[in-house]
């Protein structure tokens, strides 16, 4: 009998272990950072609709998840033949918000993500210090099924490395929508340690997830 459930245990870790991994959007590819893409002085320019851009952000930790939103504070691209070739946009950490959490529990999770408790200010992103993360783009490159792979510089606490992952990219009249497929990204790689069990290991199962997963969506209007 003891056999037996240790056999079930052990099927059992294995299958949460499995099904954890499976439904975890893939890595970005990282790098140091490039040079940003330039366009013709001729290219067509757009702006950011800060209305309704937005990147919805999950965390993990043992017990389960957190998710959210956070919005862009302003953002311009180029295009050349209509395709989409240069671009920067600012993204404005202080909006953080908590979408599946309410009251208390809301509140204080988005100050220690944006690092506003009292007496603990270098929580997560430190917003009073780093209120803006920005992303400039370095490259792009045709994907199959009408997909194009993006790559640019994160900025994040005042440190960049280039990462790259799939978008969409549509342009309908006067706008230009790029929407990326989920993706996740190592947050210690930018100095985002707070609760992380490859950086402090005296944690046990006090910890936080080192991947983040994001999901950018920007709408940009011709201007």
């Amino acid at each position: 009998m003891k056999t037996k459930f240790l056999k079930l245990s052990m099927i059992l870790v294995v299958a949460i272990v499995f099904t954890s991994c499976k439904d975890k959007a893939a890595e970005a590819n990282t790098s140091d950072a490039e040079a940003a893409a330039v366009s013709e002085s001729t290219s067509q320019k757009y702006t950011a609709n800060i209305g309704e851009s937005t990147i919805e952000w999950k965390g993990f930790k043992p017990t389960g998840t957190h998710n959210g939103t956070i919005s862009l504070d302003s953002g311009v691209f180029k295009t050349d033949d209509g395709k989409l070739q240069s671009g920067t946009f600012l993204i404005d950490m202080t909006s953080i918000t908590v979408l599946d959490l309410k009251d208390d529990g809301k509140t204080s999770l988005e100050s220690h993500l944006k690092g506003t408790v009292e007496g603990k200010e270098n929580h997560f992103f430190d917003t009073t210090k780093f209120p803006s993360a920005a992303f400039e783009i370095t490259g792009t490159e045709a994907l199959a099924a009408g997909k194009t792979r993006l790559s640019g510089n994160l900025a994040i606490k005042g440190q960049k490395h280039n990462i790259s992952f799939p978008v969409t990219i549509t342009n309908t009249d006067d706008m230009m929508t790029i929407e990326s497929d989920a993706f996740t990204i190592d947050r210690t790689k930018w100095g985002v340690n707070y609760g992380s069990k490859s950086v402090f290991d005296d944690l046990g199962d006090k910890f936080v997830n080192d991947d983040i997963e994001l999901k950018i969506l920007v709408k940009a209007i011709k201007s």
